[in-house]
């Protein structure tokens, strides 16, 4: 969830420290620091500071740090609260800093053993233990690598950490375990960051460092030592990603341009994976063809919105091919005794491909004895990718707002995709299949008819604004939509909004319903059209005010309590596809009136790449 950036260079390297950090702003944090070894003095020289990097930038500008080896680090707090004593980098008499992602488990342990030895502890971090357990290491004599890999075997939890050290002032070290963590490569200098976004400015040539790797760096050299000590070569991959792909354009905030994207982003996730009639096996993977057939369930596992896209597939595969699908938190997936199926495809979903709860369940399900492991992702390098038998990339582009828009409705694209191509290979009817596919092609023109009801809907927002609850309602595949649209609007408009299936009013969340309780109601022209009816008037007759989004065909009528926004007409198959956006829409405006965060709101993060 937080941010790292490092550089070793021919340059100074703050500058660059700086613009990486503000590039890693969309993951979240709430304070920001960066130290660098002074190429005049070789002492330690380090600023950190509560809130924006913006208020880092200020400080720089008063202290300006001058040197060519440096890290610097955005903080999401977790062990102690925000403040800049509990800011990284952390440091150690002077001598070491780190840069730290991730929780240390068993950091009590060690600061009691440290607290003993005579440490002094300025912060209530776990990381801070980090730190003095390296400089232990190098007062021991051991280099700043072996010292590194020393310390980490002291370590329990995730980490991904960035070193430097006043006696080693011609290198920089990383290692990761559980936590991401990437080596840009430059001309005669190196990076480490988070991910590639940071360093898009600096270098496209990148190397994905592995669980357990340690990595030694210095302006020309770069080695990595594995698990076992064993030095390895990890290749070199060229990122894709232009290095104005993370910016805003003309857009207000990231999560506007981001859901006037998806149009583009379904295209590109259909593009070589569909033919006229039918899905192509391949796209998942080599292996997929001689798998597929012998699929006889399927397991979904993911976090929050991705487990959303999660629910939605869980209709279309039981819905469509008679397949048994159950849909897990990763969370608490690994927290009780699991039954595997006969022949299971265990399927995680995930924007970045390294959230800690589903790589966990993943590695878990490798173990558990399931016919095969595929991921949904967004992220080509990324651990879950790397780990899965198959993958199949969403290509949504990156994300910057951290409320989900394009990740999701790309990651819907790809399991209805995943569902057809199961279909195939159960001979689901042609006819069907010929359709489903067309109506996928077809997909991102109607997506831009329903972007087409944006000032509508900006209007509507305004009725928002002074509530303090709201109630969303679906039913069918569309109770998932209802579950997304309620996480959109709590995450960006800090309004409390909660999401039911309609026809579990009666049993409980009727007793909420007056005339300043809103309740939006996700409405398809479907068999279920007219039972959802019903359950809407239980809210009329009880005062309250209804917002419906339906289609042009459903027979629905508006009146006092009543409004509609009515979008194109649209085949049941897609409409979870279609009817998020307007409730993506309606969050994002809430929020802009309600002068919120919207890209980055309070104490969210992008990236969840802890427990």
């Amino acid at each position: 969830m937080c941010g790292i950036v490092g550089a070793i260079a021919q340059r100074p390297v703050a500058a660059i420290l700086m613009a990486g950090l503000k590039r890693l702003e969309y993951r979240g944090y709430d304070s920001a620091g960066l130290a660098v070894i002074d190429a005049a003095s070789g002492q330690l020289d380090r600023l950190r500071s509560l809130g924006k990097v913006a208020n880092l930038q200020a400080a720089l500008a008063d202290h300006p740090l001058r040197g060519y080896l440096g890290i610097a680090h955005t903080r999401w707090a977790t062990h102690g609260a925000p403040s800049p004593e509990n800011a990284h980098p952390h440091q150690c008499r002077g001598r070491c800093a780190i840069v730290h992602n991730g929780i240390i488990e068993n950091h009590d342990m060690l600061r009691a053993s440290q607290l003993s030895a005579g440490h002094r502890f300025t912060s209530q971090t776990d990381t801070e233990v980090v730190v003095h357990a390296l400089h232990d290491a190098l007062a021991a004599g051991h280099n700043l690598a072996d010292a590194v890999r020393t310390t980490c075997q002291q370590l329990v939890g995730a980490y991904a950490l960035g070193v430097i050290d006043t006696a080693h002032p011609d290198r920089l070290v990383a290692a990761r375990n559980g936590s991401p963590l990437v080596i840009g490569v430059g001309f005669e200098e190196h990076f480490i960051a988070s991910d590639v976004f940071a360093l898009l400015p600096v270098t496209n040539r990148f190397i994905f460092l592995d669980d357990g790797d340690v990595a030694e760096l210095t302006c020309t050299t770069c080695r990595i030592w594995d698990t076992t000590g064993q030095e390895v070569a990890r290749p070199i991959r060229t990122s894709v990603v232009a290095a104005d792909a993370a910016e805003r354009g003309h857009y207000r905030h990231f999560m506007l341009k981001e859901i006037f994207e998806q149009p583009q982003a379904v295209r590109d996730t259909l593009e070589g994976r569909i033919t006229s009639t039918q899905v192509l096996p391949e796209a998942f993977g080599p292996q997929a063809v001689t798998l597929f057939p012998q699929i006889q369930a399927v397991t979904i596992v993911a976090c929050g919105t991705s487990y959303h896209a999660g629910l939605v597939a869980r209709h279309w595969i039981e819905g469509l091919l008679g397949l048994p699908c159950r849909v897990e938190v990763a969370s608490e997936y690994r927290y009780r005794a699991q039954i595997v199926p006969t022949a299971a495809l265990f399927v995680t979903i995930s924007q970045s491909g390294e959230t800690a709860d589903t790589l966990a369940a993943l590695r878990l399900a490798k173990q558990s004895g399931y016919l095969a492991t595929l991921t949904i992702c967004n992220v080509a390098e990324s651990s879950l990718v790397r780990e899965s038998d198959l993958a199949l990339l969403t290509r949504a582009g990156p994300e910057i707002g951290v409320a989900s828009t394009k990740a999701f409705t790309t990651q819907l694209v790809a399991l209805l995709l995943l569902t057809l191509a199961l279909g195939h290979e159960r001979r689901l009817d042609s006819a069907f299949m010929t359709q489903a596919v067309t109506l996928l092609r077809n997909a991102p023109q109607k997506l831009e008819k329903v972007l087409a009801l944006d000032e509508q809907i900006a209007t509507l927002a305004a009725q928002f604004v002074e509530k303090q609850h709201a109630l969303f309602l679906g039913r069918g595949a569309q109770y998932p939509i209802a579950l997304e649209g309620a996480l959109k609007l709590k995450e960006i408009s800090y309004i409390h909004a909660e999401a039911y299936p309609a026809g579990e009013l009666k049993h409980g969340p009727l007793a909420l319903i007056d005339e300043n309780m809103p309740v939006i109601a996700v409405a398809p022209n479907n068999a279920l059209l007219e039972k959802l009816k019903s359950n809407l008037e239980e809210v009329r007759a009880r005062g309250g005010q209804l917002v419906v989004f339906t289609d042009d065909h459903a027979a629905m009528t508006a009146d006092a309590h009543v409004q509609l926004l009515r979008l194109p007409p649209i085949d049941d198959l897609l409409a979870p596809l279609f009817f998020t956006i307007p409730l993506q829409l309606l969050a994002y405006h809430v929020a802009v009136l309600k002068g919120t965060d919207v890209d980055q709101p309070r104490n969210l993060a992008k990236s969840v790449t802890v427990e």
